[in-house]
């Protein structure tokens, strides 16, 4: 009888006991409106999604992402998720120049300057 009463009592406060020991804190991800990389892009048919494109402002489909600036000349940039360096194509325009904050690109002999847009981390 002892033994039953000892062997209720424990299983009681295992069964108050385990719960909080594996209990996991809840996470929320911040994707900074950026696209969440937890979720799947392939279906589990095997079907590629269609992910929303962001709104973004660019000025004439040219959106600077990022810019690594050199001193010397060999600097690069990202424009339209693809890397450039001075000479590149991104469409119909051609980078002319890199500068720390801007590129200037040319198109059909005219020029245009496209500004870095910083965006605030949260």
């Amino acid at each position: 009888m002892w033994l039953n009463r000892k062997i209720f009592i424990s299983l009681i406060l295992l069964s108050w006991i385990l719960p909080a020991a594996f209990a996991q804190e809840q996470f929320n991800y911040n994707p900074k409106g950026k696209r969440n990389p937890f979720i799947p892009l392939v279906t589990p048919e095997g079907r590629l999604l269609k992910l929303d494109k962001q709104e973004t402002t660019s000025t004439h489909g040219l959106l600077i992402e990022g810019i690594i600036y050199d001193k010397l000349g060999r600097s690069f940039a990202i424009v339209n998720s693809i890397i450039v360096g001075v000479g590149d194509r991104v469409g119909e325009f051609q980078v002319l120049k890199i500068l720390e904050d801007k590129i200037v690109f040319i198109k059909q002999g005219e020029l245009l300057e496209v500004g870095l847009t910083k965006k605030e981390v949260k």
